[in-house]
């Protein structure tokens, strides 16, 4: 079983950027997925759903024992983006392949460029559902297109728009990530065949463990060491995937 270590070592580090940080997850599976076992850009993007929606539940069910999962307007953020998830999902099997790619790279490379920002005050609380609605929906069609929980763009969204802590945030998107990806996994489903469980299973299986790490370190380390960290390994994520997009 050639491919088992290496989905049980990039199941740990998916689980541990989702636990630590509140997303990222799917940033680092779908390259994984293509480069490391062999999937298809669209099939990666499906398998990566499922495993982000798992792990995600993981880590929520962590954060919610410390009180930073914000139930309320976390539900409405994540509510408004699953039509345009699930819209995006039944999109993505209509999009060549290179484009995928070439859109996952580029918004790999936002997002490091977006964490790398340097750190400013805490805004205000801003609790306009509103407000809360229209980011859900964008990260939504995000997520359903590309098949990425989005965590990492809706960990900045609660923050600025919302008003949010760094920790009410990373709790509070694993709720988002869990319902988008599982909107976007659905109509998925039917059009990218079936998945390969003998990678996905013990990919899944050591994210959810790589959660519970991830949780911890977020208590241990500050939030801008691990978002540093994090945006060097997303700037190689985009260098590579997009080096795929321009020989594919």
């Amino acid at each position: 079983m050639p491919a088992l270590l290496p989905a049980l070592a990039a199941g740990a580090v998916v689980g541990l950027a989702l636990g630590g940080l509140g997303g990222g997850g799917s940033m680092l599976a779908v390259p994984a997925l293509v480069y490391l076992l062999g999937f298809s850009p669209a099939g990666a993007g499906t398998a990566s759903l499922l495993i982000v929606a798992v792990t995600s539940l993981t880590g929520l069910l962590a954060h919610a024992k410390g009180g930073r999962v914000r139930w309320r307007t976390g539900a409405l953020f994540a509510a408004a983006g699953l039509p345009a998830a699930a819209a995006g999902g039944a999109l993505s099997a209509h999009v060549p392949a290179g484009l995928l790619t070439a859109a996952f790279a580029l918004l790999a490379a936002t997002a490091a460029g977006r964490m790398l920002r340097p750190a400013r005050g805490r805004a205000p609380a801003r609790h306009s559902p509103a407000r809360a609605a229209a980011a859900g929906a964008g990260l939504g069609a995000v997520t359903g297109l590309l098949g990425v929980g989005g965590g990492f763009l809706a960990v900045p969204a609660l923050v600025s728009a919302l008003g949010f802590t760094m920790a009410e945030a990373v709790g509070t998107s694993l709720l988002v990530i869990c319902a988008n990806s599982l909107a976007a996994l659905v109509p998925r489903l039917g059009t990218t065949g079936g998945l390969d469980w003998a990678v996905v299973a013990p990919f899944t299986a050591a994210a959810v463990l790589g959660a519970w790490d991830g949780k911890r370190l977020a208590d241990r380390f500050a939030g801008r060491t691990l978002q540093r960290a994090f945006a060097a390994a997303l700037l190689a994520v985009a260098a590579l995937m997009g080096a795929g997009a321009l020989l594919s």
